[in-house]
């Protein structure tokens, strides 16, 4: 009987380190960006330049993926000018809108605020 408590109890120890270093695999852990898309809307401003955001490998690994939705205000002149999360994968969307701030629109006369949709495919 004392065999398997102690069994039981070093199980559980590997299984707290597994899951501390698969957070901390996440967070250190950041890969290319294959395997996204943006889906512009019918009323959004050309992108002239684009950067993917970062795909960790950790997520990819686990095949942990989906849509992130950010909003973003573009400025006259074409820059971002804020973002804001509105749903996905928080560690995902930090990714993406660390991205879309690089991002340069068209120039336009006004002020713009628009959804921008980025899927994350861990199988592409």
């Amino acid at each position: 009987m004392m065999r398997i408590a102690k069994a039981i109890r070093r199980g559980m120890r590997y299984s707290g380190l597994f899951l501390t270093f698969s957070v901390l695999a996440v967070l250190f852990n950041a890969g290319n960006a294959t395997g996204q898309t943006y889906e512009p809307g019918d009323n959004d401003r050309k992108v002239i330049t684009k950067i993917d955001p970062e795909y960790p490998d950790a997520l990819k690994k686990l095949y942990i993926g989906g849509v992130v939705r950010v909003e973003l205000v573009v400025a006259p002149n074409g820059s971002v000018k804020s973002t804001k999360l509105l749903g996905g994968n928080p560690i995902l969307g930090q990714s993406t809108m660390k991205a879309l701030t690089k991002w340069k629109f068209a120039p336009s006369a006004s002020e713009e605020t628009f959804p921008v949709k980025i899927e994350f495919d861990p199988h592409k």
